[in-house]
């Protein structure tokens, strides 16, 4: 089966499974988002938005962040682990898109990877669910799912979204990534995958090598 024809099979049953496929972070515009997503690495989305509900009522728009006391800014989002990083990166990434990027928050991998703290990870989720454009969100679930299911040997993180990009229709792949999470975080787990009740095991490489 060519990565193709799994991607397309994947999609249809995981469509099947999770007719909803959204982010599980709480937001009310782009950049809040932006700032959830970078508080969530390392951290799980519930713990953020328990975070960021404080978080967004202080501090109400770029400028507010932009100029804001960076140790203020930690004391909201200590709960959420590295949080010195953190809210360095959130002041100054502020501060690049007022002072370089007009005020918002790009619309490009290349530009959003420019921000302090953001990688392809979190720009590929603001351009797909922000810009509706073509995206590959490649988190912890995405690479270990579509290494279980057979798309790729891989572990880095550009190679794999690649691929994806290569075997996904591009108006699908967006959605396809969030539920992956949802499929992830449900039955196909990091420690004990629960394959007999999986969608997806007739067409998995991993549950098809366990059955040998």
């Amino acid at each position: 089966m060519t990565n193709e024809e799994l991607g397309k099979l994947a999609i249809e049953r995981l469509k099947g499974e999770y007719s909803e496929a959204e982010c599980s972070l709480d937001y009310q515009d782009p950049l809040q988002l932006l700032i959830a997503t970078r508080l969530a690495a390392q951290c799980t989305d519930a713990r953020v938005n328990v975070v960021t509900k404080e978080l967004f009522k202080r501090f109400r728009s770029l400028d507010d962040f932009a100029d804001a006391d960076v140790l203020e800014v930690e004391e909201y989002i200590r709960p959420c682990g590295f949080y010195h990083t953190k809210a360095r990166d959130i002041v100054g990434m502020c501060q690049m898109m007022r002072d370089r990027f007009g005020g918002k928050v790009p619309e490009t991998i290349e530009e959003l990877t420019q921000l302090p703290g953001i990688g392809r990870k979190t720009a590929n989720l603001i351009i797909g669910d922000v810009y509706g454009k073509p995206a590959v969100v490649v988190d912890t679930h995405c690479i270990r799912l579509t290494r279980r299911l057979g798309f790729h040997d891989l572990k880095d993180a550009v190679k794999i979204e690649n691929t994806l990009r290569e075997a996904l229709p591009p108006e699908e792949s967006n959605k396809f990534c969030h539920r992956l999470v949802l499929h992830g975080r449900a039955v196909c787990k990091a420690q004990k995958p629960r394959c007999e009740e999986c969608v997806l095991r007739d067409i998995c490489k991993y549950y098809n090598e366990q059955k040998k």
